[in-house]
């Protein structure tokens, strides 16, 4: 359908024909044709609450013009000239559909432009719609008024002016547009396709030699997507109002810096502007003592009104703050913002405060898992030194290798061999053109995968389940109880013993599944019998293979 979120009951109906129309093409019953009745039923009733949802929308759109006809107007006309557009292709495709059944069906033009398809006695017949829509060549369908081929020009077109209603750039902002141009194109592009392993036409895919039946729900699920292309439109129409307003609702003095903690040695930069201000105001920023609890806007907040203050650089009504920083901890800064009055009355004032917090050099390595590193996996580890960003960092280690993970920025993956005991992580960090390394290295233990544990049926050892769960369980898993890490555990072999009749049987088995000799085995086993899993071995992610404990079930019910 169109550009737009399709509701689940429309989803439904769409996927209903798409499997209607598989079964017509393996040759199933006439009487599947039957079904197509219940999707183009569908498909009518999501066309009615279309037409409703663009009823509200230009009730909606009356109501705008009726409270701003000077802003609205614009956008109203064009509203209505979708409107019309929509209409008149609609009540095409209709032509189109109720044409195809007068000739196909026989009946007389009254009847047939009342009928509906439940009441179609030709609902199977491939031949008219054919003829009609397509001609007797479908690699040159014929042309001319009610044929599928001219139906595709009109649709083509009436997407085009649908496009055309967001050319006025002072009406609209780029993203509007664009966003139409992808939903319109989405939903009303008509592609070709291919027709008995041969390249053909939208036209030719969608009409030639197809039953009634489908023609019928193809010409409604068309008309769907006009009517969801016309409500794309005139919501995006009815938005568009107001989208390039600017809205006030109060005035406030903000502070914005690219960071509050700082390296000492480090340039502190702020950016300072009022809120709501356009490019062409530049108000006086002045830094000095003030009250901040005075931002009415026309009290003076300064605390020292014989101190004028220190004038910062205004540029587009943001003003350009920066200072030094050879002290260490939270620094401390404040001012007001001047802003002349409307015809040169006087002025309104805000005031703003804020701090910084200046840091010596240090390096923070937060392991991202756990507190150890675990040999032979990949272990992540997020790195960051406070005022830098991720790609002036660059870490180093001992004890191991470490690359970047390319999926975060920061992050990091460490492996470690086995015979690492210890690591030790440290950075070297990116100043203008030099790179120095920050004192402090993070320690690492480095230890040894624990074992996972065996499990059968969920069930660790010691576990009760009936002998139906333990057959359908199919094998002997492996996990890490516990263990932070995604990791795999792959079991290699097993052996299965169990009482028969007095006598102890075995069966081993390679791999995680039960062999047929397991599977025979365990038929066997009587209620309140015991199963031993015994010489468990298992294929660790760090390359060893290990034996685990047995796991001893009893088999209840």
């Amino acid at each position: 359908m169109a550009g737009g979120k399709l509701p689940p009951r429309q989803k439904m109906i769409g996927m209903m024909y798409l499997v209607l129309t598989a079964l017509l093409a393996m040759n199933v019953s006439k009487s599947i044709l039957d079904a197509f009745v219940i999707v183009n039923e569908g498909l009518e009733r999501t066309n009615e609450n279309f037409d409703k949802k663009n009823g509200k929308l230009y009730t909606d759109f009356k109501s705008a013009l009726d409270k701003d006809p000077n802003k609205t107007k614009p956008y109203y006309d064009r509203a209505q000239k979708a409107k019309k557009l929509s209409k008149e292709l609609n009540e095409y495709i209709e032509a189109v559909k109720k044409l195809v059944i007068e000739r196909t069906d026989k009946k007389e033009k009254a009847v047939a432009d009342t009928i509906s398809l439940k009441y179609v006695d030709a609902k199977d017949n491939y031949d008219v719609p054919t003829e009609v829509l397509i001609g007797s060549e479908p690699a040159t369908p014929k042309s001319g008024e009610f044929t599928a081929l001219d139906l595709k020009q009109r649709v083509a077109k009436y997407r085009d002016e649908m496009i055309k209603l967001f050319d006025d750039k002072k009406l609209f902002l780029p993203a509007d547009k664009k966003d139409m141009e992808m939903k319109l194109k989405g939903g009303l592009d008509l592609p070709d396709g291919v027709e008995n392993g041969v390249k053909a036409g939208w036209e030719v895919v969608n009409f030639y030699h197809l039953p009634l039946a489908a023609v019928v729900v193809n010409l409604t699920a068309l008309q769907s997507q006009v009517s969801n292309a016309e409500v794309d439109v005139v919501t995006k129409l009815l938005s568009a109002v107001s989208a390039t307003d600017f809205k006030f609702d109060k005035l406030q003095a903000k502070v914005i810096a690219p960071s509050s903690v700082l390296i000492q040695g480090d340039e502190y930069k702020a950016d300072v502007l009022l809120v709501a201000s356009n490019s062409t105001s530049n108000p006086k920023i002045l830094l000095c003592a003030v009250d901040t609890s005075k931002n009415d806007g026309e009290t003076d907040p300064r605390l020292n009104k014989n101190d004028p203050g220190k004038e910062i650089p205004v540029s587009g009504g943001v003003g350009k703050y920066k200072t030094g920083t050879s002290a260490t901890g939270e620094q401390k800064w404040s001012g007001v913002i001047q802003v002349e009055k409307p015809g040169g009355t006087g002025f309104n004032y805000y005031p703003f405060a804020a701090s910084y917090i200046v840091t010596p050099p240090a390096l923070v390595v937060s392991p991202t898992k756990m507190n150890v590193l675990y040999v032979g996996v990949d272990n992540p580890v997020d790195i960051s030194v406070p005022g830098y960003a991720p790609e002036l960092v660059t870490p180093n280690i001992t004890g191991g290798s470490i690359v970047p993970d390319p999926a975060k920025k920061g992050s990091y993956i460490v492996r470690c061999p086995k015979e690492s005991k210890e690591a030790s992580i440290g950075v070297n960090v990116k100043q203008g053109s030099s790179s120095k390394p920050l004192q402090g290295n993070f320690k690492f233990r480095v230890k040894p995968l624990p074992d996972p544990i065996a499990k059968v049926g969920g069930k660790e050892s010691g576990g009760v389940l009936t002998k139906s769960l333990l057959l359908a369980s199919g094998g002997v898993a492996a996990v890490m109880k516990g263990f932070d890490f995604d990791l795999k555990v792959t079991v290699a072999s097993y052996t299965v013993a169990l009482n028969v009749g007095g006598e102890f049987k075995s069966a081993s088995a390679s791999g995680y599944s039960f062999s047929p000799e397991v599977n025979a085995l365990l038929q066997k086993v009587k209620n309140n019998g015991r199963v031993i899993f015994e010489d468990i071995k298992v294929r660790m992610p760090d390359g060893t293979t290990r034996t685990l404990p047995p796991v001893t079930l009893k088999v209840n019910g």
